[in-house]
């Protein structure tokens, strides 16, 4: 007879099932509390505007949204900001079906409700738009918004741009003053506060003339012209009041512009020093005059733009891995032209500087035929974009800023291996003098075929640079070729120093010319200069030790 089946009644059946039947029924009942507590909440959260705003963004008269912009201007949530947002930009639709609004964000459509992606293929939707004068009031409404933001920088930069706007809350940015922690910001709300009693016509002459007295201690560009229309004042103390504002500000603004030209002075001659460093170590060292160099220039910035192809979604890590790899194509390009025709004709400097320029002529065809004739755009990185502010009028790019310390450390790095290594000492030996060197057992062909290789190397990390400036294109390095030429012979055939200062002299001063006379004739007075002084100075700023100079 088989063994009796316990029933799943009895007590020791209980005792196994009761507990795991009781965790399921807690697991159970904890599920159904959470799933209705997160219903309940977004019950809670969706946003809902009124009946009679919502119908104001329906109605087909731009004129009746007002009454929107004024409620939603009160409302200081985020729904509303985001709302705010999409009207500015031309991103609020209205499903002319159901009435319910979306907001586009990128390519997806969210309810406005709960801020969610919908599918938006069966809806029929109707850009609720705004006119200009309501554009222009929602943008100060932002930034009034912005001014409440925790980050002291959003806050910052949304003071500077009320500063030019011509309806201010004069009590709103009273009271925000006066609870403003951040001394810059506070600066920005008393900018604003005496640009806004200016504009009105009410204020009286005495606080008129305190304004102007703090815009033209405090440089204010956006409010320059309320300075100067206090100029023309029926009142005498104002209009000499505006005056010496006016004068004052002029002042702060031409030092503000010898800073920038400095600025782009500098850069400019960080790339030619970058350019002319190549061509430094190939004509100190080998008498080559190379106008195939350019071409190397070209070939690194093109590096930059293959690599970005190559990795879409990186291009700061492009940029980074392009400059190893600019001088790696380049120099492998220089050592082709070195073995395959230089070589053969040494100590023949005309034909030497036929051979390259055909060379060159080649190089830029061929790029022509199998990339392309036009310019390509190089995509600057995000840690390149934007500016640093130095100081509360003045800010630097990025990107030339980077091009600054990249040409100092390529610079150094160059120095380096000229001074401390072997190759450098060797190099140096065959400047100095080529038949003492090789009687020594030094190699001459290897360190031309060497120097070359640097030299055109160093060229392309310069195209790296160059092509965070301007579009990479064939003719990119006959831009500079002449340039380079300049900066060598200026500074002293072979001399490092003398590359680096000349090129650092030269970028200054053509930016200079450049505010005065035009681009075309900088080049022209620059290029007369040059020839005055090597007339004078035929060894250039760096006088030659040795055959050709000494690096």
């Amino acid at each position: 007879m088989p063994p009796a089946v316990k029933s799943p009644s009895s007590p020791e059946t209980d005792r196994v099932f009761l507990p795991g039947a009781r965790l399921l029924a807690v697991a159970l009942s904890t599920g159904l509390m959470i799933l209705c507590l997160l219903f309940g909440t977004a019950a809670l959260w969706a946003y809902e505007l009124p009946e009679d705003v919502s119908e104001s963004l329906k109605s087909s008269k731009i004129n009746d949204r007002q009454k929107a912009v004024d409620y939603l201007k009160e409302d200081y949530s985020e729904e509303a900001g985001r709302i705010l947002e999409a009207l500015r930009d031309g991103d609020l639709f209205l499903d002319r079906a159901s009435g319910a609004f979306y907001i586009k964000e990128e390519s997806a459509y969210l309810s406005l409700t709960d801020f969610q992606p919908v599918d938006a293929a069966g809806l029929e939707l109707k850009t609720v738009g705004v006119n200009n004068r309501q554009r222009r009031d929602l943008v100060s409404i932002l930034n009034s918004r912005s001014l409440k933001h925790p980050d002291a920088r959003v806050r910052m930069a949304a003071s500077r741009s009320l500063i030019s706007e011509a309806a201010v809350d004069v009590a709103l940015v009273r009271e925000l003053k006066a609870s403003e922690s951040e001394r810059r910001v506070v600066l920005n709300y008393e900018k604003i506060l005496s640009a806004a009693a200016l504009r009105n016509p009410e204020t009286p002459p005495l606080e008129r003339i305190a304004a102007l007295n703090f815009l033209g201690q405090n440089l204010t560009p956006e409010a320059e012209e309320l300075v100067r229309a206090e100029v023309k004042s029926d009142d005498p103390e104002v209009r000499a009041a505006a005056s010496r504002a006016l004068s004052l500000m002029e002042a702060k603004s031409s030092h503000l512009r010898l800073l920038e030209t400095l600025f782009f002075g500098l850069s400019l001659g960080s790339v030619l020093v970058l350019i002319g460093l190549g061509l430094a170590i190939t004509f100190g060292v080998m008498g080559v005059i190379n106008m195939a160099h350019g071409e190397m220039v070209m070939l690194g910035a093109y590096s930059v733009w293959f690599l970005q192809r190559q990795l879409p979604g990186s291009p700061g890590l492009a940029l980074l891995l392009a400059v190893p790899f600019s001088f790696l194509l380049a120099g492998a390009v220089g050592a082709l032209i070195e073995r395959g025709v230089i070589r053969h004709l040494y100590k023949r400097p005309l034909e030497t500087l036929l051979a390259t320029f055909g060379i060159s002529l080649i190089l830029q065809q061929t790029v022509r035929t199998y990339i392309a004739s036009n310019n390509r755009p190089v995509v600057v990185p995000s840690f390149l974009s934007g500016q640093l502010q130095l100081t509360e009028h003045f800010s630097v790019t990025y990107s030339r800023l980077w091009i600054i310390v990249f040409c100092l450390a390529v610079f150094f790095l160059v120095y380096f291996v000229t001074r401390k290594t072997r190759m450098g000492l060797e190099v140096r030996a065959v400047t100095q003098n080529r038949d003492i060197a090789r009687a020594l057992g030094v190699n001459s062909s290897k360190v031309d075929c060497r120097t070359f290789i640097l030299g055109s190397g160093v060229a392309g990390m310069a195209g790296v640079a160059l092509s965070q400036l301007t579009n990479v294109g064939p003719n990119l390095g006959q831009q500079y070729i002449v340039d380079s030429f300049m900066v060598v012979v200026f500074g002293g055939v072979g001399n490092l120093w003398g590359t680096l200062i000349g090129g650092l002299i030269l970028g200054m001063a053509n930016m200079f010319l450049e505010s005065v006379s035009g681009a075309m004739m900088a080049k022209i007075l620059i290029f007369f200069g040059i020839i005055l002084f090597i007339q004078r100075h035929p060894s250039g700023l760096f006088p030659q030790k040795g055959r050709a100079g000494a690096l």
